[in-house]
């Protein structure tokens, strides 16, 4: 086993450690139905995905640290990473109702589940909750407690706006999708994307090794643009990937949604290719999916895509090592070696 899978295996072994913790808290009446349905809750959607966000944390300690993690060391790090997860599940059950998705990591989502439908949305402020006493179980005597949970709060409220917002623009995109512009667009990805899924982990890792972010703002905006090639990386999996492989079924098209391909194509597009995204975009019909993408194949959004992402990858890089700090540089190539061309 090379270090990175013995990396996630430690990492999975702690998971249930954890889920025994929340299970068994002390301070609460546990019966043994809530124990088995919390646990249900949690085995489904916390550590079925690429867990890119809890080894993230992990990794950045290693490189931080310039040399093995000491057991407590790891274990700490293993803990917030989970912590980490824990939030990305909470996110994806309560994003999965609201864009009213079918698949999710392979699987039907949770809250199309028997038994389940919208209490879906007690269990993904649950999971949210769990982030809490993890945190305060393992931490609270840390001098970065306070730094690390205001973080958090922070950014689960940057990506609270971010949902809301996408919400809220694809609502007035359904009566004008001239709405939909790049400036938007980055806006909604920002807040939605970019601070949970790649400046979180490298924070929370920062404060885990006893590091000031605010030395730490170049690295910051970096990990926000990454942020925003993954969103378009996204956006087009949903539409062009392989769904067997990304693990979901796309419904970008039919959810109405700002995406980077609608915004490409109605850049691109003239006044009769405009009116078919028009009558087309936002419905549910395999027919009107069928013809947006059909207009997409024809104004070439796949080719660029591919010139976007070959462009940003180097712009990436060049911004990255422009970093003073080769620790830093090694661990943002990292990242971004780990997403680009990705396919899920």
């Amino acid at each position: 086993m090379d270090e990175l899978g013995e990396t996630r295996s430690r990492f999975l072994a702690l998971y249930d450690h954890l889920k025994h913790d929340l299970m068994h808290d002390a301070d609460i009446e546990f019966t043994e139905e809530m124990r088995l349905r919390v646990e249900e809750i949690l085995d489904y959607n916390v550590p079925r995905g690429k867990l890119n966000r809890g080894l993230a944390v992990i990794e950045t300690c290693k490189a931080l640290k310039g040399d093995e993690l000491s057991e407590e060391q790891f274990f700490l790090a293993s803990v917030l990473g989970w912590c980490l997860e824990w939030l990305q599940a909470c996110l994806l059950v309560l994003d999965d109702i609201m864009d009213n998705s079918q698949t999710r990591r392979g699987r039907i989502c949770w809250y199309r589940r028997p038994k389940v439908g919208l209490n879906a949305i007690n269990h993904g402020i649950l999971l949210k909750t769990h982030t809490h006493r993890i945190f305060r179980r393992y931490f609270r005597e840390k001098p970065y407690y306070l730094e690390l949970t205001e973080l958090c709060d922070e950014v689960g409220y940057q990506t609270s706006l971010g949902q809301m917002l996408d919400l809220v623009i694809t609502h007035e995109g359904k009566n004008d999708l001239s709405k939909y512009t790049m400036q938007v667009y980055r806006r909604i990805v920002i807040y939605k994307t970019s601070y949970y899924s790649f400046y979180l982990p490298v924070a929370c890792a920062l404060l885990l090794s006893g590091e000031e972010l605010g030395k730490y703002n170049g690295i910051k905006e970096i990990l926000i643009e990454m942020g925003v090639y993954f969103q378009v990386q996204d956006d087009y999996l949903d539409c062009f990937g392989d769904p067997e492989v990304a693990g979901k079924i796309g419904t970008d098209i039919e959810d109405y949604k700002c995406s980077w391909l609608i915004i490409q194509a109605l850049k691109l597009a003239d006044d009769d290719k405009k009116q078919i995204l028009y009558e087309n975009y936002g419905k549910s019909d395999p027919i009107s999916v069928k013809k947006v993408k059909s207009l997409y194949q024809e104004l070439d959004i796949q080719g660029i895509f591919s010139k976007y992402e070959a462009e940003s990858y180097e712009k990436l890089l060049a911004a990255i090592e422009a970093q003073s700090s080769s620790v830093m540089q090694e661990i943002l190539k990292a990242l971004l070696e780990k997403i680009y061309q990705r396919k899920k």
